[in-house]
């Protein structure tokens, strides 16, 4: 078996036989090692064909470009932000060790030091950076996993479907009126189902990029009617089952609740995904209970079905992104989105999220967020009103 070859470091230092010294230390550890005698220098490496570096070691007062204004540069590159970053530095300097801190350095090696200093504090740090890429590795390929088998089953069924109409409808001679209506009902569920599908990924990217969090602060505005916001709700979920023997919901918007700031439309998506999950798990007919109750400067907001309930073990992960309770047994679950965005629209409103569930008896889902009174927030909220 090939051995692994050493890393490859970079060591910034004005001091020649400085450099040299700890060149000659790391190269005899078997480290692959390039070096620069001060930052404008060591950036210059960085762009060339030299190789990226896997740990980063610099001097702190170097001439034209210091070692924190290095650190600077390098970690406001995404293509460098990972690097490990061990400075260099003299007794006494407190202030360059705060800065560099504050600044994300990883490590620091006081001079005078002795060789085994700098080998231990070369070594952890690899190791550490090697364990944290193993976990986002791992991590990547969870979620990669998760995708493909949502591609695989949500995208291949309606797409199945409407192929196979789409097909059906190419010799509309041979059918009756009652057939192409069928067959077009069939090739509309199928688009409307890609089509939410589609939604949820791009509501996903825009949560874990940090896009909805900035549509929020723009959007936010004052809410004087809530029972508009869980109307549209409930007819944005129930456009999604329409075949079926229509549920009853049982809205309760408590009485107390004054006017407060929020962003309605991601209300409104929110609420749309807790009662799409109240429906689909649902019988026809049975009730759907949507109840918003004021408590300890909070609204909750809860959707309660009589579905079939989630054990206790599950309740937790239920929030996940992509999770799904037995996907091989229960074939009605969706892409196992739904309730990661809810989870992800309750945070951007500095909220959270809960469960309760009993097996056989129904789950009652809520999302909770600060009420934050027009006054409090901003001046000119009256202007900005979500009101009928």
């Amino acid at each position: 078996m090939q051995a692994q070859p050493k890393p490859h470091l970079l060591v910034v230092e004005d001091d020649t036989n400085l450099l040299e010294g700890v060149q000659s230390v790391l190269e005899l550890e078997g480290y692959s090692v390039m070096t620069a005698a001060n930052g404008v220098h060591a950036l210059q490496l960085l762009e060339s064909d030299e190789g990226m570096p896997d740990l980063i070691i610099s001097d702190i007062m170097m001439p034209q470009m210091d070692g924190l204004q290095f650190l600077h540069e390098v970690r406001k590159d995404p293509r460098y932000t990972a690097i490990p970053f061990i400075f260099l530095t003299a007794r006494g300097e407190k202030s360059d060790i705060h800065r560099g801190k504050r600044m994300g350095v990883d490590d620091y090696i006081v001079k005078p030091f002795d060789t085994d200093d700098l080998l231990i504090a070369v070594e952890s740090r690899l190791r550490r950076h090697e364990a944290l890429q193993a976990v986002q590795t791992s991590a990547i390929a969870a979620v990669k996993h998760n995708i493909l088998n949502v591609l695989n089953h949500e995208f291949r069924t309606p797409l199945t479907y409407i192929v196979a109409y789409a097909d059906m409808l190419n010799q509309p001679e041979t059918l009756s009126s009652d057939e192409i209506l069928s067959f077009l009902h069939g090739v509309n569920s199928g688009a409307v189902r890609l089509r939410r599908l589609v939604e949820n990924f791009i509501q996903l990217v825009e949560l874990q990029s940090g896009e909805t969090e900035r549509t929020y602060m723009s959007r936010r505005a004052r809410i004087d009617n809530l029972r508009e916001v869980v109307n549209l709700a409930i007819q944005s979920a129930w456009g999604n089952y329409s075949e079926r023997e229509e549920n009853e919901f049982r809205v309760d918007i408590d009485p107390a609740l004054q006017p407060f700031i929020a962003d309605a439309e991601l209300l409104r998506i929110a609420l749309a995904q807790l009662i799409d999950n109240a429906i689909k798990f649902s019988k026809p007919g049975a009730p759907i209970y949507i109840q918003t109750r004021v408590m300890n400067g909070n609204l909750r907001l809860s959707v309660m079905d009589q579905g079939r309930g989630i054990l206790p073990d599950e309740q937790a992960k239920i929030w996940d992104m992509f999770y799904q309770i037995n996907r091989a047994y229960y074939e009605d679950q969706g892409a196992g989105s739904g309730l990661a965005i809810v989870k992800g629209i309750a945070q951007v409103h500095g909220g959270h999220v809960e469960l309760q569930s009993q097996v056989s008896q129904g789950s009652t889902f809520t999302m909770s967020i600060p009420l934050r009174a027009p006054s409090t927030v901003f001046a000119d909220e009256q202007e900005h009103s979500y009101a009928t």
